[in-house]
């Protein structure tokens, strides 16, 4: 029973908090490259990052609570310029091999089975750049499941022409906007270096129908544009933008390690470099090029 909810505004961020009883809910926290509960599919994931170790961390019940990014704010995502982080095609084949896979994925995402492959060619691949709150959704004896999750930094993902985040390239499952639960929230599975409640972000749709997302490349310490529903071939180079948001005020490192305990799985932040945002990726920086904070405190 919903007891109450609010809205806390705190430097120009928002933060998300809904409080109800007083059960405790799960949060499974999946590592950016780990298949995690329940895949859809095999992986379309194409840019695992490279090197991080998942490591147990010690993690009380806090209340849920995340900040909320809009998916248009320049920096929240990343990737590499000219590089798709997610196979589209190969995820429409997966769930057109499949029917019942098929109409489940597409029930999630509120579209069409015959349209599916249209819906999916007009989503973007990209790369959180934040630890991502997200309602993640599997697929078990015939039909999808739901369960709350945190996606590592650096997870390949792809997003919508509002920004959200759709898909989950590594397990092919699809995602919506997460559901909040007051009170404790109960973490499962592994965590990474670095992961903090306090770091994780909610993003939000974007006020208007996007025409391209503004990437953060932390290989190159670079800025650049992304059309919606492309792939990477039409990238183009941009200034750093002035109003680049950055994600929690830590990162965590860059990528998931070995086995992971329990079904779910984790996600990777990274370490700013710049006035700028500060998010994270599950990648190595290259030269010492870090990527600027998602946001500022």
């Amino acid at each position: 029973m919903l007891v109450s909810s609010g809205v806390i505004v705190a430097a120009a961020v928002a933060v998300f908090f809904i409080a109800h009883n007083n059960k405790t809910g799960e949060i499974f926290l999946q590592s950016a490259t780990a298949e995690g509960k329940d895949p859809f599919t095999a992986s379309t994931a194409k840019t695992p990052p490279s090197s991080a170790t998942a490591s147990p961390t010690p993690m009380g019940g806090g209340s849920d609570n995340a900040r909320k990014v809009a998916g248009s704010a320049p920096g929240i995502y990343g990737g590499s310029q000219n590089v798709s982080s997610c196979d589209v095609e190969r995820q429409i084949r997966f769930l057109e091999q499949d029917q019942a896979k098929g109409r489940a994925f597409a029930s999630v995402l509120q579209t069409d089975p015959g349209k599916l492959a249209t819906t999916l060619r007009g989503m973007t691949p990209v790369l959180l750049r934040a630890d991502t709150r997200v309602t993640n959704h599997g697929f078990k004896d015939g039909a999808a499941t739901q369960f709350q999750s945190v996606l590592q930094a650096g997870t390949a993902v792809l997003v919508d022409d509002k920004g959200l985040p759709r898909v989950r390239c590594a397990c092919g499952n699809p995602l919506t906007p997460p559901k909040a639960f007051g009170g404790k929230t109960k973490p499962q599975g592994q965590s990474w270096p670095g992961y903090q409640p306090s770091g994780v972000v909610v993003v939000t749709e974007a006020d208007t129908v996007l025409q391209s997302i503004v990437l953060y490349d932390p290989e190159t310490g670079s800025w650049f544009e992304r059309q919606t529903g492309t792939t990477g071939d039409e990238d183009k180079s941009v200034p750093p933008p002035g109003n680049a948001v950055s994600p929690g005020p830590s990162q965590s490192s860059a990528s998931p390690s070995g086995p992971e305990s329990s079904k779910p799985p984790s996600s990777s932040p990274s370490t700013p470099k710049s006035p700028s945002p500060a998010m994270s990726s599950a990648k190595p920086h290259a030269m010492g090029h870090r990527p600027p904070p998602l946001w500022t405190n």
